[in-house]
């Protein structure tokens, strides 16, 4: 079965370095993540969809040993963490020709091209997984006019933790969509 949220660009699977944007298929309307999801955040929605199962399991023993009400409950709780697990699969940056999206777990931010001032990589105190502690590193940032830098991407969230490389092709990726489209640098 696909799953559009994780499927990445292939033009790093490629070897021509020359291509600037990763679809060169001309359907740039829809919306992209333009790299893939890191190990952290996978294994982390996969323990949930393992503690989902366990759940559901759960309601259906319940269910037949008469008690509904309870397996109602217990279907509501599995089915808010599958939810949770494929939100969780879905939350990064994510670009298409109208602009930029931000997927955060609670909150999404769109942006048309015209709204970012600029994009750009920059030294910073960022957060390691998405937790309170902070360490330095890299992020990119998105400026917008008259408003405080947004950090799209970090080198040590789920995506990108100890994967540097992978972290550089995302933020050259976003940049490269945002000089296509609009964005001033």
């Amino acid at each position: 079965m696909p799953l559009p949220f994780l499927t990445a660009d292939r033009a790093f699977d490629a070897t021509d370095d020359d291509v600037a944007l990763p679809f060169d298929d001309q359907d740039h309307d829809q919306w992209r993540r333009p790299y893939r999801p890191g190990p952290w955040r996978v294994g982390a929605a996969a323990l949930i969809l393992l503690l989902a199962s366990f759940v559901l399991l759960a309601a259906m023993v319940i269910a037949f040993a008469g008690a509904l009400p309870g397996a109602g409950v217990c279907i509501g709780i599995g089915s808010l963490m599958i939810c949770a697990a494929l939100r969780l699969l879905r939350i990064g940056a994510w670009v298409s020709r109208h602009g930029l999206r931000r997927v955060a777990f609670f909150s999404t931010t769109t942006l048309s091209w015209g709204q970012v001032k600029a994009l750009r990589t920059v030294q910073q105190p960022v957060r390691w997984l998405g937790l309170p502690r902070t360490v330095q590193g890299q992020a990119l940032v998105l400026v917008r006019e008259g408003d405080e830098p947004l950090p799209l991407l970090t080198d040590h969230n789920a995506d990108f933790l100890s994967r540097v490389e992978a972290f550089d092709r995302a933020a050259d990726t976003v940049e490269a969509w945002g000089a296509e489209y609009g964005a001033a640098s």
